[in-house]
């Protein structure tokens, strides 16, 4: 696959990302842990939830820099309350996003990125996809380089990379 027309590149800085690990799988754990964090004004800017082999559900989420030792303390009564092993999270990352109208329709697009950032060195700490964007958390000091990688991946429009708060 040759060079993929994409609208842009999205990145967003001042992150960190959180973790609530290995939580036995039931319902009410999502809506606990954002609502807890959303009536103290914390936003939430990326969520990604799984549950592994063993029926653990593990969600990891971005928000603020500023925001995260308040969301460590609110957490860990979450953790505790529904018998969770950890709340992880990183303090300095960011997220890049590209971003078209058909990605729905162009198969191997995750891929090409994923493989950008690889041959950079670069590590993805988490992804989150929609049917026209793709999403990566990665350490805040290799976001410029992230950039690039994409930069020289894809085409599109100069004006169409956006630095988001």
């Amino acid at each position: 696959m040759g060079r993929v027309k994409i609208g842009g590149i999205i990145q967003y800085t001042d992150l960190a990302l959180v973790g609530m690990m290995a939580v036995p799988d039931r319902p009410g754990i999502a809506a606990a842990v954002f609502e807890t964090l959303g009536k103290r004004g914390i936003n939430v800017l990326f969520i990604v939830q799984s549950i592994d082999l063993n029926n653990n559900t593990h969600i990891v989420f971005c928000l603020a820099s500023k925001d995260l030792s308040q969301a460590l303390g609110l957490l860990d009564p979450v953790k505790e309350r529904f018998g969770g092993q950890r709340v992880t999270h990183h303090p300095r990352v960011a997220i890049v996003s590209i971003f078209g109208p058909d990605f729905k329709e162009r198969p191997g697009i995750a891929g090409m990125m994923y493989a950008a950032l690889a041959s950079a060195g670069i590590n993805i700490l988490s992804i989150s996809t929609s049917m026209s964007s793709v999403s990566c958390v990665v350490d805040r000091d290799r976001l410029a380089d992230a950039v690039e990688a994409l930069r020289d991946t894809f085409e599109f429009h100069e004006r169409s990379s956006l630095r988001a708060p």
